[in-house]
């Protein structure tokens, strides 16, 4: 187990898997103030602040520029995982989901499966990309 965890790509997903509930629990309670969409896209923001502060902490090594940077180059990864995150998860609850007749917690399915989506792509990116060495 312990060589287990000592693989990056299993301590990004353990991270991102904590921050993915983050994410979920925070867009089940704005949904009470705000419609699904919305709520989807605010909840993202607070899933990856958290993810960034877990993946500085457990999974990447300090970039060698600054965090302020390093923030900015995780968001704008993260951004793009966002567009994949909001495409699956309101495309499943609004289109998929209803046209199949699937009606189970369908939005919080729908929106697990979207928040799992970008799991490949997002580490690759933040690896070679968000945290990748600056500097000498």
């Amino acid at each position: 187990m312990r060589a287990l965890l000592g693989h990056e790509f299993v301590r990004f997903v353990l991270t991102g898997g904590t921050a993915a509930a983050v994410n979920i629990g925070a867009r089940m309670l704005l949904s009470l103030a705000m419609p699904y969409e919305a709520a989807v896209a605010v909840a993202y923001l607070i899933g990856m602040a958290t993810a960034y502060l877990l993946a500085r902490r457990f999974v990447f090594a300090a970039s060698g520029g600054s965090m302020a940077g390093e923030f900015w180059r995780f968001a704008l990864v993260n951004l793009i995982a966002l567009a994949q995150v909001w495409l699956v998860s309101v495309g499943l609850a609004r289109l998929v989901f209803p046209a199949i007749g699937f009606t189970f917690h369908a939005e919080t399915v729908a929106h697990v499966i979207g928040v799992l989506s970008p799991i490949g792509t997002s580490y690759i990116g933040h690896r070679r990309f968000s945290f990748a060495r600056r500097g000498a």
